[in-house]
């Protein structure tokens, strides 16, 4: 597994690069891309600020003597060669500005990333990616339109760029597996602390057809500073964001308001005029976000950047779940599901099953974990 702890001690007779420096500042805590950024606009490079003294630190806009101590300090005691060899020895890739395959679209940012961690692959594709997000608790609404949407983005050959937290964001990036196509997951720790752990199967299968995506080294834990950091890279890495289901003063309209920042394009799922859920897009949507109902409404913003047929392929419906152990009325039941929920006894209209063997059919569904009944007599896919 790739998603685990590991340890590696620090060794010697190494030399720091300026790309090795920009790794090492990554690494320290309490100085950021806008402080790296003040300190070589004066000393001219990233690999002087650690050979510069306190009064040469202090030079710089934003660093004060607490900071330049502070940065002396803590140079002296990083272990940039033996995060470099972890990163080797658990398939982690180090990418910096100054690398060709670092993001471009995120060096237009106000603050950049001074590393990233990646496992999977970044490609120069990926610069027209679309993020999805929204709540952790989603409704069942929520949910289904955010499966379908990122669906379409994917079959249109969009990259979809979401968090791996629970909710939207899982549904998103497994409806752009589903298509077949990229998907992008950006988390808000190191990689041996992947939160949720619920989701490090997830993260796998994304690593696999396309990129997860760290600032943080190895050995940082999430925590309430960290989420926020990862969303302006949500953010950063797209040309636009898609907001589903999220509260007023949720993650998601945290990252909303850091495209908007960022010159991003916002868009909104409307929802329930009684839905919590739909207060955040509902908000986004009176501000002038671009309603989506389908991912047409977003490819026709773009539209100078996608063919014709990316638009088709997007309307193509879902390939209907298909796996060994259904059986054929199983088969036949996750086919008429795959265009979206049904009531139970549509279902048994469209497809000539008798009611008492439907009802059976549903619960070895639900154990099996394709369908979920919902309110209403109705039943939806969940995967």
């Amino acid at each position: 597994m790739l998603f685990t702890a590991f340890s590696i001690k620090k060794g010697g007779g190494w030399m720091m690069t300026e790309r090795d420096a920009y790794i090492a500042l990554n690494m320290m805590d309490r100085i950021g891309p806008v402080g790296v950024r003040s300190l070589v606009s004066v000393l001219g490079s990233a690999s002087a600020i650690f050979s510069a003294s306190a009064a040469e630190l202090q030079q710089a806009e934003g660093i004060g003597k607490v900071l330049a101590e502070g940065i002396i300090k803590r140079r002296e005691a990083l272990d940039v060669e033996g995060e470099m060899q972890r990163a080797a020895e658990t398939g982690t890739r180090l990418v910096t500005p100054l690398d060709e395959a670092y993001p471009a679209a995120l060096k237009t940012i106000h603050d950049p990333p001074l590393a990233l961690y990646v496992r999977g692959a970044l490609k120069p594709t990926d610069r027209h990616g679309i993020a999805v997000v929204g709540t952790r608790n989603p409704t069942h609404y929520g949910m289904d339109c955010t499966r379908k949407l990122s669906y379409q983005l994917g079959k249109a050959g969009i990259c979809v760029v979401s968090g791996l937290a629970l909710g939207v964001d899982t549904a998103a990036h497994e409806g752009a597996l589903r298509a077949g196509g990229r998907t992008l997951a950006v988390i808000g720790s190191g990689f041996d602390h992947i939160y949720p752990e619920e989701n490090i199967p997830l993260a796998e299968r994304i690593a696999e057809h396309g990129a997860v995506i760290s600032e943080f080294p190895f050995a940082r834990q999430p925590d309430k500073t960290t989420f926020p950091m990862r969303n302006r890279i949500v953010s950063g890495m797209s040309m636009g964001v898609l907001v589903v289901e999220a509260g007023l003063r949720s993650g998601a309209m945290i990252t909303a308001n850091q495209a908007m920042s960022q010159g991003r394009t916002v868009f909104a799922v409307p929802g329930r005029i009684d839905s919590y859920a739909s207060a955040g897009p509902h908000a986004l949507l009176k501000d002038g976000a671009g309603l989506v109902t389908e991912a047409r409404d977003i490819l026709e913003h773009f539209e100078m950047l996608f063919p014709a047929s990316a638009m088709a392929d997007a309307e193509k419906p879902a390939d209907p779940v298909c796996r060994p152990d259904l059986n054929a009325d199983e088969q036949a039941v996750t086919t008429l599901l795959a265009g979206g929920e049904m009531g139970v006894d549509m279902l048994i209209r469209e497809s000539g099953i008798r009611p008492a063997v439907m009802a059976s059919l549903l619960v070895g569904l639900e154990l099996k974990r394709i369908v979920k009944m919902l309110p209403g007599r109705s039943v939806t896919l969940i995967r």
